[in-house]
């Protein structure tokens, strides 16, 4: 015998005779129009959402953690070490010529912060959110965006923080503007990670909802963005065996963050 379902999981029928759930998970009109993508790193936007910035000419992605540290530790860190960078190798301003290569090859626009990435610091302390939010609504507000896709912020401390102050900011810039996460390349594979992300957030009424935008169906594009970065490459493959996964690419998951539907909220609490 079927079982029925709770009355306010039921779709509403609105005047014209159709249900809402037809628009769920498609993009809003206009919500394509401008659109700002948020990479903690040099290389994260490509890994999530290359096939969709291929799809989206003149997408602008604002990277976090660009910024040059004071001096370069000493000895040098392991992940420049496993990058194939040298002592005295100005390490950041590579990444930021490979970040600009790799981006022409998808129409994108690179901007690029100087928030220092937290290995570089003191005590290997992170950047704090409430200053990334604020950076990122100086940075946002005169691109005027439609959308913005921020991370989902994934054991990275520099992803986690990320994640945090794109929250910030997204209440600060008001209920008006379009706000995604997409999926953290490498870390979305850690056990459990993305699923405690995305409860982390039902519960908080965001309600992480896949969202299907046009991607591009070849992935030639992605993989000659992501070949821009080979001192990234190299320790990727160390930490990640990522021409594995490279070679058998996963669809690119987005996920839209709004309120749940009218009459829906309690199954957060369930």
């Amino acid at each position: 015998m079927p079982v029925a379902r709770p009355e306010r999981h039921e779709p509403q029928r609105i005047r014209d005779g159709s249900f809402p759930m037809r628009g769920w998970g498609l993009p809003h009109d206009g919500e394509l129009d401008r659109i700002i993508v948020v990479s903690p790193h040099l290389d994260d936007a490509v890994l999530g959402c290359a096939r969709f910035m291929a799809a989206h000419p003149g997408v602008t992605v604002v990277t976090v953690f660009a910024g040059n540290p004071e001096a370069y530790p000493e000895p040098m860190r392991t992940w420049d070490a496993q990058s194939g960078f040298a002592p005295g190798d100005d390490v950041m301003e590579a990444r930021r010529r490979e970040d600009r290569t790799a981006l022409a090859q998808l129409d994108a626009i690179p901007v690029h912060l100087d928030l220092v990435e937290h290995t570089y610091n003191a005590g290997d302390r992170p950047v704090a959110p409430e200053t990334i939010a604020d950076v990122l609504v100086t940075t946002l507000g005169p691109l005027e965006p439609t959308l913005v896709l921020a991370p989902f912020g994934l054991a990275n401390p520099d992803h986690d923080v990320t994640h945090r102050g794109c929250l910030l900011a997204r209440d600060r810039l008001g209920p008006e503007l379009s706000w995604w996460c997409y999926e953290d390349s490498g870390y979305k594979h850690i056990p459990g990670m993305l699923a405690w992300r995305v409860s982390s957030l039902f519960r908080r009424r965001l309600w992480p909802t896949p969202v299907c935008p046009t991607g591009d169906p070849d992935e030639t594009r992605k993989q000659a963005a992501i070949a821009c970065y080979p001192s990234q490459l190299l320790a990727l493959e160390d930490d990640w065996a990522i021409s594995k996964k490279l070679a058998a690419p996963a669809p690119e998951q987005f996920w839209r963050l709004a309120p749940p539907p009218a009459g829906w909220e309690r199954l957060a609490d369930e």
